[in-house]
Protein backbone atom coordinates (compact mmCIF):
# COMPACT_ATOMS: atom_id res chain seq x y z
CA UNK A 1 0.00 0.00 0.00
CA UNK A 2 0.81 3.15 -0.48
CA UNK A 3 1.02 6.00 2.32
CA UNK A 4 2.01 9.14 2.00
CA UNK A 5 2.53 12.14 5.37
CA UNK A 6 2.17 15.15 5.21
CA UNK A 7 4.77 17.11 7.54
CA UNK A 8 8.54 15.76 8.45
CA UNK A 9 7.95 16.47 12.29
CA UNK A 10 8.22 14.16 15.20
CA UNK A 11 4.71 12.75 14.95
CA UNK A 12 4.42 12.43 10.93
CA UNK A 13 8.30 10.59 11.32
CA UNK A 14 7.05 8.34 13.88
CA UNK A 15 3.79 7.44 12.18
CA UNK A 16 5.83 7.21 9.07
CA UNK A 17 8.85 5.25 10.36
CA UNK A 18 5.71 2.51 11.90
CA UNK A 19 4.32 1.83 9.06
CA UNK A 20 7.47 1.42 6.59
CA UNK A 21 8.12 -1.15 9.55
CA UNK A 22 5.47 -2.61 9.20
CA UNK A 23 5.95 -2.98 4.97
CA UNK A 24 4.25 -0.38 3.56
CA UNK A 25 5.54 2.02 0.79
CA UNK A 26 5.97 5.40 2.44
CA UNK A 27 6.30 9.28 1.23
CA UNK A 28 6.96 12.26 3.45
CA UNK A 29 6.24 15.68 1.77
CA UNK A 30 7.96 18.67 4.37
CA UNK A 31 7.14 22.15 3.35
CA UNK A 32 10.64 23.33 5.07
CA UNK A 33 13.99 22.52 4.19
CA UNK A 34 14.43 20.66 7.68
CA UNK A 35 12.16 18.73 9.24
CA UNK A 36 10.65 18.92 13.13
CA UNK A 37 8.77 21.25 12.73
CA UNK A 38 7.70 23.06 15.79
CA UNK A 39 10.31 20.85 17.26
CA UNK A 40 12.51 21.64 14.86
CA UNK A 41 16.08 23.34 14.70
CA UNK A 42 16.90 25.92 12.71
CA UNK A 43 20.67 27.18 11.95
CA UNK A 44 21.43 30.69 12.22
CA UNK A 45 24.59 32.62 12.28
CA UNK A 46 26.40 30.09 13.75
CA UNK A 47 23.76 28.99 16.02
CA UNK A 48 21.11 26.27 15.94
CA UNK A 49 18.02 27.95 17.31
CA UNK A 50 14.81 25.43 18.89
CA UNK A 51 12.00 26.65 16.82
CA UNK A 52 9.40 25.63 19.27
CA UNK A 53 9.61 22.28 21.89
CA UNK A 54 12.60 22.96 24.02
CA UNK A 55 11.84 19.92 26.26
CA UNK A 56 12.15 16.41 25.28
CA UNK A 57 10.19 14.31 27.49
CA UNK A 58 8.95 10.47 28.05
CA UNK A 59 12.23 9.01 28.11
CA UNK A 60 12.01 6.55 30.86
CA UNK A 61 11.59 3.02 30.80
CA UNK A 62 8.19 2.35 28.92
CA UNK A 63 7.76 5.76 27.99
CA UNK A 64 6.56 6.67 24.16
CA UNK A 65 10.22 7.07 22.61
CA UNK A 66 11.77 5.22 24.18
CA UNK A 67 9.52 2.53 23.18
CA UNK A 68 9.77 3.80 19.62
CA UNK A 69 13.63 3.17 19.92
CA UNK A 70 13.20 0.09 21.16
CA UNK A 71 10.45 -0.70 18.18
CA UNK A 72 12.68 0.59 15.40
CA UNK A 73 15.94 -0.39 16.80
CA UNK A 74 17.87 3.06 16.89
CA UNK A 75 19.22 4.89 19.11
CA UNK A 76 18.77 8.87 19.81
CA UNK A 77 22.18 11.52 20.96
CA UNK A 78 20.42 11.96 23.81
CA UNK A 79 21.25 11.82 27.89
CA UNK A 80 18.98 12.40 30.85
CA UNK A 81 18.70 15.31 33.11
CA UNK A 82 19.76 14.25 36.51
CA UNK A 83 18.91 17.03 38.46
CA UNK A 84 16.78 19.30 37.99
CA UNK A 85 14.44 19.64 34.87
CA UNK A 86 13.48 23.35 34.98
CA UNK A 87 13.64 25.90 38.02
CA UNK A 88 10.34 27.72 38.31
CA UNK A 89 10.87 31.21 39.46
CA UNK A 90 8.28 32.64 41.36
CA UNK A 91 8.94 36.68 42.43
CA UNK A 92 10.07 35.64 45.73
CA UNK A 93 11.22 31.99 45.83
CA UNK A 94 12.88 29.85 43.31
CA UNK A 95 11.60 26.31 42.92
CA UNK A 96 13.13 23.19 41.56
CA UNK A 97 11.43 20.91 39.23
CA UNK A 98 13.85 17.97 40.63
CA UNK A 99 13.71 14.77 38.93
CA UNK A 100 13.93 12.58 41.71
CA UNK A 101 10.50 11.62 43.64
CA UNK A 102 12.36 11.86 47.34
CA UNK A 103 13.74 15.17 46.51
CA UNK A 104 10.96 16.61 44.35
CA UNK A 105 8.10 15.88 47.61
CA UNK A 106 11.20 17.44 49.78
CA UNK A 107 10.80 20.61 47.65
CA UNK A 108 7.20 20.95 48.11
CA UNK A 109 7.09 19.97 51.63
CA UNK A 110 9.24 23.17 52.31
CA UNK A 111 7.54 25.18 49.96
CA UNK A 112 4.24 24.90 50.21
CA UNK A 113 3.68 22.47 53.77
CA UNK A 114 0.21 22.41 53.90
CA UNK A 115 -0.38 20.80 49.91
CA UNK A 116 1.29 17.13 50.69
CA UNK A 117 -2.20 15.51 50.34
CA UNK A 118 -2.87 16.99 47.13
CA UNK A 119 0.88 16.08 45.63
CA UNK A 120 0.03 13.01 47.04
CA UNK A 121 -2.92 12.32 44.81
CA UNK A 122 -0.82 13.65 41.95
CA UNK A 123 1.24 11.12 42.08
CA UNK A 124 -1.17 8.54 42.70
CA UNK A 125 -3.34 9.61 39.32
CA UNK A 126 -0.25 9.88 37.39
CA UNK A 127 1.28 7.01 37.85
CA UNK A 128 -2.46 5.25 36.48
CA UNK A 129 -2.32 7.43 33.89
CA UNK A 130 0.92 7.14 32.39
CA UNK A 131 1.21 3.24 33.48
CA UNK A 132 -2.40 3.32 30.70
CA UNK A 133 -0.17 5.70 28.48
CA UNK A 134 2.47 2.99 28.35
CA UNK A 135 0.05 0.11 27.57
CA UNK A 136 -1.35 2.10 23.87
CA UNK A 137 -4.73 3.16 25.58
CA UNK A 138 -6.58 4.41 22.88
CA UNK A 139 -8.30 7.46 23.98
CA UNK A 140 -11.16 8.39 22.29
CA UNK A 141 -11.84 5.25 21.03
CA UNK A 142 -12.31 5.22 16.72
CA UNK A 143 -13.36 2.06 16.06
CA UNK A 144 -15.30 -1.57 17.88
CA UNK A 145 -11.85 -2.82 17.99
CA UNK A 146 -10.09 0.11 20.36
CA UNK A 147 -13.62 0.04 22.40
CA UNK A 148 -12.31 -3.48 23.17
CA UNK A 149 -8.44 -2.82 23.29
CA UNK A 150 -9.71 0.29 26.04
CA UNK A 151 -11.66 -2.35 28.23
CA UNK A 152 -8.95 -4.63 28.06
CA UNK A 153 -6.31 -2.19 29.27
CA UNK A 154 -8.09 -1.18 32.22
CA UNK A 155 -6.88 -3.20 35.67
CA UNK A 156 -7.88 -3.55 38.95
CA UNK A 157 -5.69 -0.27 40.20
CA UNK A 158 -7.29 1.89 37.24
CA UNK A 159 -10.68 2.20 39.36
CA UNK A 160 -9.12 4.14 41.38
CA UNK A 161 -9.25 7.33 38.96
CA UNK A 162 -12.61 6.63 38.56
CA UNK A 163 -13.86 9.00 40.85
CA UNK A 164 -11.94 11.87 39.23
CA UNK A 165 -12.45 11.49 35.81
CA UNK A 166 -14.62 14.33 35.46
CA UNK A 167 -12.41 16.05 38.24
CA UNK A 168 -10.50 19.50 37.32
CA UNK A 169 -7.11 20.24 39.21
CA UNK A 170 -8.61 23.21 41.49
CA UNK A 171 -11.10 21.12 42.80
CA UNK A 172 -8.79 18.77 44.74
CA UNK A 173 -6.38 22.29 45.71
CA UNK A 174 -5.28 21.79 49.39
CA UNK A 175 -7.68 23.72 51.80
CA UNK A 176 -5.30 26.46 52.72
CA UNK A 177 -4.08 27.28 49.08
CA UNK A 178 -2.49 30.43 48.57
CA UNK A 179 -2.28 32.57 45.27
CA UNK A 180 1.29 31.66 44.73
CA UNK A 181 0.47 28.17 45.11
CA UNK A 182 -2.28 28.07 42.91
CA UNK A 183 -0.02 30.31 40.24
CA UNK A 184 2.74 27.84 40.60
CA UNK A 185 0.67 24.61 39.84
CA UNK A 186 -0.89 27.10 36.91
CA UNK A 187 2.54 27.86 35.35
CA UNK A 188 2.84 23.95 35.43
CA UNK A 189 -0.44 22.80 33.54
CA UNK A 190 0.02 26.14 31.22
CA UNK A 191 2.49 24.75 29.80
CA UNK A 192 1.75 21.26 29.84
CA UNK A 193 -1.71 21.27 29.25
CA UNK A 194 -2.39 24.83 27.73
CA UNK A 195 -4.91 25.39 30.49
CA UNK A 196 -4.98 26.63 34.07
CA UNK A 197 -6.23 24.49 37.50
CA UNK A 198 -9.49 25.98 37.16
CA UNK A 199 -10.43 24.15 33.54
CA UNK A 200 -7.70 21.59 33.22
CA UNK A 201 -8.64 17.67 33.56
CA UNK A 202 -7.81 16.55 36.81
CA UNK A 203 -6.47 13.31 35.54
CA UNK A 204 -4.15 14.87 32.28
CA UNK A 205 -3.33 17.69 34.64
CA UNK A 206 -1.47 14.97 37.24
CA UNK A 207 0.11 13.30 34.41
CA UNK A 208 1.23 16.21 32.74
CA UNK A 209 2.69 17.81 35.83
CA UNK A 210 4.67 14.70 36.52
CA UNK A 211 6.90 15.07 33.16
CA UNK A 212 10.20 16.15 34.73
CA UNK A 213 9.97 13.14 37.13
CA UNK A 214 8.98 10.87 33.75
CA UNK A 215 12.68 10.75 31.55
CA UNK A 216 13.23 14.75 30.67
CA UNK A 217 16.35 14.54 28.28
CA UNK A 218 19.36 16.66 26.96
CA UNK A 219 18.91 16.63 22.95
CA UNK A 220 22.20 16.60 21.18
CA UNK A 221 22.10 19.35 18.43
CA UNK A 222 19.13 20.43 19.84
CA UNK A 223 15.35 19.18 19.66
CA UNK A 224 15.60 18.60 15.49
CA UNK A 225 17.72 15.94 15.77
CA UNK A 226 14.95 13.65 17.51
CA UNK A 227 13.57 14.15 14.23
CA UNK A 228 16.72 14.34 11.89
CA UNK A 229 17.30 10.72 13.14
CA UNK A 230 14.25 9.58 12.50
CA UNK A 231 14.49 10.93 8.56
CA UNK A 232 17.96 9.19 8.58
CA UNK A 233 15.86 5.73 9.43
CA UNK A 234 13.10 6.06 6.91
CA UNK A 235 15.80 7.00 4.26
CA UNK A 236 18.04 3.61 5.19
CA UNK A 237 15.24 1.40 5.21
CA UNK A 238 12.79 2.64 1.94
CA UNK A 239 11.09 5.44 2.55
CA UNK A 240 11.47 8.48 1.48
CA UNK A 241 11.47 12.00 2.96
CA UNK A 242 10.85 14.66 0.53
CA UNK A 243 11.35 18.88 1.24
CA UNK A 244 10.70 21.84 -0.23
CA UNK A 245 7.25 20.11 -1.28
CA UNK A 246 4.60 21.97 0.28
CA UNK A 247 1.06 20.25 0.01
CA UNK A 248 -2.08 22.82 -1.42
CA UNK A 249 -4.49 20.56 -2.34
CA UNK A 250 -5.00 17.09 -1.67
CA UNK A 251 -7.73 15.24 -3.74
CA UNK A 252 -10.93 13.56 -2.96
CA UNK A 253 -12.70 10.92 -5.14
CA UNK A 254 -15.48 8.89 -4.02
CA UNK A 255 -15.08 10.19 -0.34
CA UNK A 256 -11.68 9.07 0.20
CA UNK A 257 -8.09 10.99 -0.12
CA UNK A 258 -7.17 9.82 -4.02
CA UNK A 259 -3.79 11.95 -4.46
CA UNK A 260 -1.77 14.78 -2.69
CA UNK A 261 -1.07 18.10 -4.78
CA UNK A 262 2.40 20.05 -3.82
CA UNK A 263 3.13 23.61 -4.86
CA UNK A 264 5.79 22.57 -7.00
CA UNK A 265 2.54 21.02 -9.36
CA UNK A 266 4.06 17.55 -8.07
CA UNK A 267 1.01 14.97 -7.56
CA UNK A 268 1.82 11.80 -4.94
CA UNK A 269 -1.40 9.04 -5.30
CA UNK A 270 -2.13 7.56 -2.08
CA UNK A 271 -3.86 4.26 -0.60
CA UNK A 272 -3.48 6.05 2.69
CA UNK A 273 -2.96 9.57 3.79
CA UNK A 274 -1.56 10.91 6.95
CA UNK A 275 -1.87 14.70 7.94
CA UNK A 276 0.38 15.84 10.40
CA UNK A 277 -1.80 19.24 10.47
CA UNK A 278 -4.18 20.68 12.73
CA UNK A 279 -8.07 20.92 11.61
CA UNK A 280 -7.84 24.13 10.06
CA UNK A 281 -4.96 23.28 8.18
CA UNK A 282 -7.00 20.16 7.26
CA UNK A 283 -9.69 22.51 5.91
CA UNK A 284 -7.33 24.15 3.83
CA UNK A 285 -5.64 21.72 1.58
CA UNK A 286 -9.32 20.25 1.52
CA UNK A 287 -11.16 22.87 -0.01
CA UNK A 288 -14.54 22.28 -1.07
CA UNK A 289 -14.31 18.72 -0.07
CA UNK A 290 -14.34 19.47 3.21
CA UNK A 291 -16.52 16.71 4.73
CA UNK A 292 -19.56 18.36 7.12
CA UNK A 293 -18.55 17.13 9.90
CA UNK A 294 -15.20 18.19 10.21
CA UNK A 295 -16.78 22.13 9.16
CA UNK A 296 -18.80 21.69 11.81
CA UNK A 297 -16.29 21.03 14.37
CA UNK A 298 -13.78 23.89 12.97
CA UNK A 299 -16.86 26.39 13.67
CA UNK A 300 -17.58 25.16 17.27
CA UNK A 301 -14.11 24.98 18.62
CA UNK A 302 -11.80 27.26 20.33
CA UNK A 303 -8.72 27.74 18.81
CA UNK A 304 -5.06 27.41 20.60
CA UNK A 305 -3.00 29.29 21.61
CA UNK A 306 -0.12 30.81 19.89
CA UNK A 307 3.23 31.65 21.22
CA UNK A 308 6.15 34.85 21.12
CA UNK A 309 9.33 33.67 21.30
CA UNK A 310 12.93 35.32 21.31
CA UNK A 311 16.09 33.54 19.97
CA UNK A 312 19.14 35.34 21.09
CA UNK A 313 22.66 34.28 21.52
CA UNK A 314 24.42 35.36 25.21
CA UNK A 315 27.92 35.10 26.30
CA UNK A 316 28.46 32.05 28.01
CA UNK A 317 30.49 33.61 30.64
CA UNK A 318 28.04 35.64 32.01
CA UNK A 319 25.18 33.55 31.23
CA UNK A 320 26.37 30.75 33.32
CA UNK A 321 23.81 28.73 35.15
CA UNK A 322 24.43 24.96 34.54
CA UNK A 323 20.65 24.63 35.34
CA UNK A 324 18.96 24.39 31.04
CA UNK A 325 15.57 25.43 31.97
CA UNK A 326 13.70 28.25 33.50
CA UNK A 327 9.90 29.32 33.92
CA UNK A 328 9.56 33.00 35.25
CA UNK A 329 6.52 34.23 36.44
CA UNK A 330 5.92 38.15 36.31
CA UNK A 331 3.24 38.90 39.28
CA UNK A 332 1.03 36.29 40.84
CA UNK A 333 -1.44 39.36 40.45
CA UNK A 334 -1.84 39.20 36.70
CA UNK A 335 -3.21 36.36 34.34
CA UNK A 336 -0.19 34.15 33.24
CA UNK A 337 1.28 34.45 29.32
CA UNK A 338 1.31 36.84 27.48
CA UNK A 339 4.56 37.93 28.81
CA UNK A 340 3.68 37.38 32.26
CA UNK A 341 4.73 33.86 32.36
CA UNK A 342 7.78 32.91 30.14
CA UNK A 343 10.09 29.82 29.39
CA UNK A 344 13.74 30.25 28.91
CA UNK A 345 15.70 27.40 27.72
CA UNK A 346 19.79 27.47 27.50
CA UNK A 347 21.87 25.35 25.33
CA UNK A 348 24.26 23.39 27.73
CA UNK A 349 27.50 24.32 28.54
CA UNK A 350 29.15 21.43 27.31
CA UNK A 351 26.81 20.91 23.82
CA UNK A 352 29.80 23.14 21.45
CA UNK A 353 27.30 22.64 18.66
CA UNK A 354 24.42 24.52 19.49
CA UNK A 355 26.59 28.19 19.21
CA UNK A 356 29.54 29.89 18.45
CA UNK A 357 32.56 29.38 20.58
CA UNK A 358 32.00 31.49 24.08
CA UNK A 359 28.20 31.43 23.29
CA UNK A 360 25.07 30.01 23.81
CA UNK A 361 21.72 29.49 22.27
CA UNK A 362 18.35 30.51 24.18
CA UNK A 363 14.71 30.64 23.20
CA UNK A 364 12.23 32.51 25.04
CA UNK A 365 8.46 32.29 24.81
CA UNK A 366 5.35 33.54 26.25
CA UNK A 367 1.94 32.14 25.49
CA UNK A 368 -0.05 34.92 23.64
CA UNK A 369 -3.62 34.99 21.77
CA UNK A 370 -2.82 34.61 18.01
CA UNK A 371 -5.43 36.04 16.16
CA UNK A 372 -4.69 39.61 17.47
CA UNK A 373 -1.54 39.40 15.74
CA UNK A 374 -2.67 39.19 12.27
CA UNK A 375 -4.65 42.53 12.69
CA UNK A 376 -2.22 44.54 13.36
CA UNK A 377 -0.74 47.36 10.66
CA UNK A 378 2.96 46.82 10.29
CA UNK A 379 3.93 49.94 12.20
CA UNK A 380 1.87 48.23 15.48
CA UNK A 381 3.05 45.04 14.69
CA UNK A 382 6.35 46.22 15.15
CA UNK A 383 5.53 48.44 18.11
CA UNK A 384 3.62 45.51 19.44
CA UNK A 385 7.01 42.99 19.04
CA UNK A 386 9.19 45.33 20.47
CA UNK A 387 6.66 46.17 23.82
CA UNK A 388 6.64 42.28 23.85
CA UNK A 389 10.18 41.57 23.91
CA UNK A 390 11.03 44.40 26.25
CA UNK A 391 8.85 42.67 28.78
CA UNK A 392 10.38 39.30 28.33
CA UNK A 393 14.26 40.15 28.45
CA UNK A 394 12.79 42.54 31.90
CA UNK A 395 11.44 39.37 33.55
CA UNK A 396 15.01 37.30 32.83
CA UNK A 397 17.04 40.05 33.79
CA UNK A 398 14.89 39.83 37.13
CA UNK A 399 16.20 36.31 38.07
CA UNK A 400 19.79 36.68 35.83
CA UNK A 401 21.26 40.53 36.58
CA UNK A 402 23.59 40.84 33.75
CA UNK A 403 21.41 39.08 31.06
CA UNK A 404 20.80 41.70 28.87
CA UNK A 405 24.25 42.70 28.88
CA UNK A 406 25.20 39.44 27.62
CA UNK A 407 23.09 39.39 24.12
CA UNK A 408 24.72 39.53 21.06
CA UNK A 409 22.19 38.29 18.98
CA UNK A 410 18.37 38.48 19.22
CA UNK A 411 15.17 37.67 17.09
CA UNK A 412 11.51 38.04 17.64
CA UNK A 413 9.13 36.03 16.49
CA UNK A 414 5.42 36.05 16.71
CA UNK A 415 2.17 33.71 15.77
CA UNK A 416 2.69 35.46 12.13
CA UNK A 417 5.92 33.94 12.20
CA UNK A 418 5.33 30.66 13.04
CA UNK A 419 2.38 30.83 10.73
CA UNK A 420 4.97 31.46 7.54
CA UNK A 421 7.61 29.24 8.59
CA UNK A 422 5.29 25.97 9.91
CA UNK A 423 2.59 26.59 7.57
CA UNK A 424 0.20 26.39 10.24
CA UNK A 425 -3.24 28.70 10.08
CA UNK A 426 -2.62 32.22 12.79
CA UNK A 427 0.26 30.40 13.98
CA UNK A 428 -1.47 28.55 16.79
CA UNK A 429 0.87 25.45 18.57
CA UNK A 430 0.44 23.39 21.58
CA UNK A 431 -2.54 21.85 21.23
CA UNK A 432 -6.04 21.95 22.32
CA UNK A 433 -6.18 23.38 26.42
CA UNK A 434 -6.73 19.95 28.21
CA UNK A 435 -10.25 20.48 29.59
CA UNK A 436 -11.82 17.52 29.56
CA UNK A 437 -11.35 13.31 29.00
CA UNK A 438 -14.72 13.43 27.26
CA UNK A 439 -14.03 15.79 25.11
CA UNK A 440 -11.00 14.89 23.35
CA UNK A 441 -10.18 14.83 19.44
CA UNK A 442 -9.14 12.13 18.29
CA UNK A 443 -7.00 11.80 14.92
CA UNK A 444 -10.50 11.63 12.93
CA UNK A 445 -10.02 13.77 9.32
CA UNK A 446 -13.50 13.13 7.78
CA UNK A 447 -12.19 10.89 4.89
CA UNK A 448 -12.50 6.42 5.71
CA UNK A 449 -8.45 6.44 4.71
CA UNK A 450 -7.42 9.57 6.07
CA UNK A 451 -6.14 10.72 9.53
CA UNK A 452 -4.71 13.57 11.16
CA UNK A 453 -1.69 13.62 13.94
CA UNK A 454 -0.05 16.22 15.95
CA UNK A 455 -0.81 17.99 18.53
CA UNK A 456 -3.93 18.97 17.82
CA UNK A 457 -4.74 15.17 18.39
CA UNK A 458 -5.05 13.89 21.82
CA UNK A 459 -2.70 13.68 23.93
CA UNK A 460 -1.22 16.10 22.04
CA UNK A 461 1.24 18.45 23.00
CA UNK A 462 4.97 17.74 24.06
CA UNK A 463 7.27 15.16 22.29
CA UNK A 464 5.87 12.55 24.59
CA UNK A 465 2.02 13.16 23.79
CA UNK A 466 2.40 13.36 19.77
CA UNK A 467 4.57 10.19 19.50
CA UNK A 468 1.98 8.38 21.96
CA UNK A 469 -0.10 9.55 19.06
CA UNK A 470 1.74 9.07 16.25
CA UNK A 471 1.73 4.87 17.70
CA UNK A 472 -1.74 4.84 18.21
CA UNK A 473 -2.52 6.47 14.51
CA UNK A 474 -0.61 3.99 12.93
CA UNK A 475 -2.10 0.93 14.77
CA UNK A 476 -5.43 2.38 13.52
CA UNK A 477 -4.47 2.71 10.33
CA UNK A 478 -2.33 -1.23 10.09
CA UNK A 479 -5.97 -2.29 11.18
CA UNK A 480 -7.92 -0.60 8.35
CA UNK A 481 -5.27 -1.66 5.57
Amino acid sequence: MQIVVIGAGIVGLTTAALLLKAGHRVTVLEAQTYPGGSAGTFFHKGYRFDAGATLAGGFQPGGPHTRLAEILDLTYPTRPIQDAGWVVHLPHRQIFQWSDPQKWQEEMNRHFPYSRSFWKLQRFLANRVWDLSSRSVPLPPQSVREGIALLKALRPDTLGTVPFFFSRVKDVFPRQWTAEFKTFVDAQLLISAQTTSEHASLLYGSAAMDLPRRGIHMVEGGMGTLSSVLVDWIRNHGGRVLFREEVTHVEVQKGRAHQVRTRKGNTYPCDALVANMTPWGWAKVLGDSLPEAIQKEIQQTRRMWGAFVIHLGVDASTVNTPITHHQIIGSIEQPLGETNSIFLSLSPLDDPSRAPEGMRAATLSTHTEPLGWFSLSEEAYQRRKAQYTEQCLSLVEREFPGFRSAIRLCLAGTPRTYAFYTRRPWGMVGGFPQTSLIHIRGPQSGLPNAWLVGDSVFPGQSTAGVTLGAMRVANLILQSL
